[in-house]
Formats: C-alpha cells, sequence, structure tokens
C-alpha cells in the first residue's frame, strides 16, 4: 500500500509518499519538508497566525512535489494520512482539512495521525523495531519516556514537569543570543567551552521518578550569565558546555532507570528533534551499553517533524483496518495515552 502522509502540526509543511510492502518494510518514495525558519526569525519564535498562513500558500504545492518526486499521480494512492494533532491548532487545521478534501475528492480513506504516533513509530519506519520496546521523545515540545506495546497502544512512564528539552535549549540560545532553533547553535558553542567551569543543577535527579524538570536549570544559566555579564565568547561557550553537560547527564540517568524498568532485550528508540545532540546520542549510548540494550536513533531527518512519519503511522493504522471519518476535530492537545488512541473503524 502507498500513503500519502502530511505534516502541519507547527512550522515545517510536509508531505510524503510512503510504501509498506506485504512483508510490512517500509519504502520512502518521496519526503518533502519546507522549513518556515526565516518566516518566523524575526520573531525569536513560532509565531502561531504566520505558520498556518504559511502552510495555507505552500502545502497544496509541497503535495504536487511529493507525488511528483514518487512518480505517481495523487489518485494511485491507497490512502490520505495527515496530523490531527497535537500541535498549534491553525497548522493542524490547514493539514486535516486537505487531507479530507484529497480523501473525499479521491475517494480514499483518511487515517487521522496523532504526530506523537507518528514519532513514536518512526523507528520502524527505518529499522523495522518490534514491539514493545522504549521511546524517550524529546523535542521543542514534548520531553517524555513512553513505553510502546503496540499501534495504538501506549503508556506514559514519565514527562516533563515544566519546559520541554528542546524548548530549554532554544531559551537558553535567546538569553545568550545565539539565535534560533537553539539546539544546534548551543551545541556548537559547547564544543568549543569547558563543561567544568560552571557546575549547575539537575533537577529531581534523586527523585525515584521519570519524569524531567528542566525550568530550574534554564533559571541556573540565565543567573549565572546575569552574574558574569558582559561575556565574553569563552563564557558563552563555557555556559553552553556547562548546560549541556546537565542535561546529558539528566537523560543519562533517567534513561538508566526506565531500562530498568523495562527489564532484559530493550530497545531504547529515540525520537523528536534533540535527537540530533551528539552529547545527549553519546550518554544515551553509554546507558544502553550498561544496560545491555539496543538504542535506535533514526537518521536526523526523520526526527525532525516530516511527512514520511505520518504515512508511515497512517500505513501501520490502515494494515490493521483502522480508518478515521470525516468528522474527525483537529486536537491541539492530544496525549499519546489517552483513551482515543485506540484503533478506529468508521467511514
Amino acid at each position: 500500500m502507498k500513503i500519502l502522509g502530511i505534516e502541519t502540526s507547527c512550522d515545517e509543511t510536509a508531505a510524503a509518499i510512503v510504501e509498506r510492502d506485504a512483508a510490512g518494510r517500509a519504502h520512502i518514495l518521496s519526503n518533502i519538508v519546507r522549513s518556515q525558519f526565516e518566516e518566523h526569525a524575526a520573531f525569536g519564535g513560532v509565531v502561531p497566525e504566520l505558520a498556518a498562513r504559511s502552510h495555507v500558500t505552500h502545502l497544496d504545492g509541497i503535495i504536487a512535489r511529493a507525488a511528483a518526486e514518487a512518480g505517481m499521480r495523487l489518485d494511485e494512492v491507497d490512502a490520505i494520512a495527515a496530523t490531527a494533532g497535537p500541535g498549534l491548532i491553525g497548522g493542524v487545521l490547514v493539514g486535516l482539512t486537505t487531507g479530507k478534501a484529497l480523501a473525499a475528492s479521491l475517494g480514499k480513506p483518511l487515517i487521522a495521525v496523532n504526530h506523537l504516533e507518528a514519532h513514536a513509530l518512526t523507528a520502524r519506519l527505518t529499522d523495522g523495531v518490534p514491539f514493545p520496546y522504549l521511546m524517550l521523545l524529546v523535542s521543542g515540545g514534548h520531553s517524555q519516556f513512553v513505553l510502546v506495546r503496540g499501534v495504538g497502544d501506549y503508556e506514559r512512564w514519565g514527562s516533563t514537569i515544566d519546559d520541554a528539552l528542546g524548548e530549554a535549549f532554544d531559551k537558553v540560545a535567546k538569553l545568550l543570543d545565539l539565535g534560533s532553533p537553539g539546539g544546534p547553535h548551543v551545541e556548537k558553542q559547547a564544543l568549543l567551552g569547558d563543561p567544568k567551569r560552571f557546575r549547575f543543577p539537575r533537577p529531581l535527579l534523586k527523585e525515584k521518578t521519570l519524569d524531567f524538570s528542566f525550568s530550574g536549570l534554564k533559571t541556573a544559566v540565565r543567573l549565572a550569565a546575569e552574574e558574569i555579564a558582559p561575556l565574553s565568547d569563552t563564557d558563552v561557550a563555557d555556559i553552553c558546555a556547562g548546560f549541556q553537560a546537565a542535561v546529558a547527564e539528566i537523560v543519562r540517568v533517567r534513561a538508566g532507570q526506565a531500562l530498568e524498568r523495562f527489564g532484559d532485550g530493550a530497545t531504547l528508540v529515540v525520537a523528536g528533534g534533540v535527537a540530533a545532540n551528539k552529547a545527549i546520542g553519546r550518554a544515551l549510548q553509554q546507558e544502553a551499553d550498561v544496560a545491555g540494550a539496543r538504542l535506535v536513533i533514526p537518521p536526523m531527518a526523520l526526527c525532525t517533524d516530516n511527512g514520511a512519519m505520518v504515512a508511515w503511522a497512517g500505513a501501520e493504522r490502515l494494515a490493521l483496518g483502522s480508518v478515521d471519518g470525516m468528522a474527525f476535530a483537529a486536537k491541539p492537545r492530544w496525549p499519546l495515552d489517552s483513551a482515543d488512541m485506540g484503533l478506529t473503524h468508521g467511514h
């Protein structure tokens, strides 16, 4: 089966066509992503109204490009999958409405995809990881450990009680005038700095919980920067190195606890944009090695928001006979462990 996936939950306008073969293996036929980075740069963050307007302007063209790159006509796909939440509601509405219009006009089934489920299933798209497995989702909006038992079957083991990890990176970058997106800038500076100069706190680390907290760490970074202002290039690099060292240790310790809870034969899958951070990747590999677990980090282009992951989540659901009706409503909030994540069989 060949599925068109549409993703518009934040500031990437994306569409892809993915094929799921008879053996359940994935083949990405096209994957087009248009970042709105330039459009939001002046505002220091994503402006929801601007994002939605940009999706409206560009989505049709991106879908057409995805079909052209796959060497197909749109009426040759077997189903339309579109992100239906969670995310910025204006953007989600654009993608879901477009998906509904295409499904109706082409007479194809519609699959309303949870954006977090698309991230959760990416390791099956890239590495064919069997259920069950443990997922660490670290992005601009989410930081959570989830037990992935099967399609539509998730148990959240821990999440952030304040900021998401990607958000913490962005705020530190903004504080230090490094530009956005913050993660890559902070990582680049951290490579030049001394991680031992600033010993930042590791919130909640002594607690027996799988939850995260990053706001106290962010405050400590701000206070350290204010205390020695004006900052030299060395100061900036050292602060970034200290912040990244704290974050990597928090994630490493939490991952160790989660793997211990999972037990033998664990696979730990990392998803979301923060998965690109090499220091965090190394820390997780170290912990996986200790636990005798397998660590899977999909290629970067498939960790950040994209249409291929949405198409694949649609393919996994369609293979189990799950489709959605035209009345399906966009959801700004839609936790993975909510009751309405189960498989639907209505038209």
